[in-house]
């Protein structure tokens, strides 16, 4: 069995670990759904990135496995910066995700937990890399994390095909969201496990 080396992601990692997150990103239904045209796509994520889930380099829960695959994790009381990314969206987004993103950003803040957890924003490997576990490390390096803490974790799959991922490492579905022409997005919550 092979063991990936799960590491933290400093603020000197930040343009090697969006541009990691960017290719992972690239095929994923809901983000290309807000950024159709790849120029736009390429121009926008990095800062979509940064503002969603680029509080994790500050509070130490950034994880990289070489260049290969990221995980931006939140931990309770950091959050994302939602009025940039509100005004990247108003400036990027497709003409459609205008019409119907409002309508997914408050349903998944209806889903989003109230107690303290931690908040997986983004997690991509680079298609040359996947299938090589490298996701399922970096989900267990999380979710170790949690366990030991007693802490309650949550995150939304933009892709349903890691939907079976996730549940692997012990996230339950909790609904769906969609909204339009949106692709389905998934909310999804995981207790801590005793140890």
């Amino acid at each position: 069995m092979t063991t990936h080396k799960v590491e933290t992601a400093t603020a000197a990692d930040e343009a090697a670990v969006f541009a990691v997150l960017t290719l992972a990103f690239s095929n994923d239904p809901a983000t290309r759904w807000t950024w159709p045209d790849p120029k736009t796509y390429l121009e926008a994520f990095p800062p979509f990135a940064k503002a969603f889930g680029g509080a994790a380099f500050g509070a130490g829960s950034a994880h990289r496995i070489g260049s290969a695959g990221a995980a931006l994790w939140l931990p309770p009381g950091v959050e994302s910066d939602d009025a940039a990314i509100g005004a990247l969206m108003q400036r990027t987004a497709d003409v459609k995700t205008a019409v119907d993103g409002p309508q997914i950003m408050q349903q998944m803040a209806r889903y989003h937990p109230r107690e303290p957890h931690w908040y997986l924003p983004l997690i991509g490997i680079d298609p040359a890399h996947q299938g090589k576990g490298l996701g399922g490390a970096l989900m267990k390096h999380a979710t170790d994390i949690c366990d030991r803490d007693g802490a309650l974790a949550y995150l939304e799959s933009s892709n349903l095909r890691n939907v079976p991922l996730y549940e692997r490492h012990g996230f339950g579905v909790l609904g769906t969201i969609q909204a339009g022409q949106s692709p389905t997005i998934v909310p999804m919550l995981r207790k801590p496990r005793k140890r």
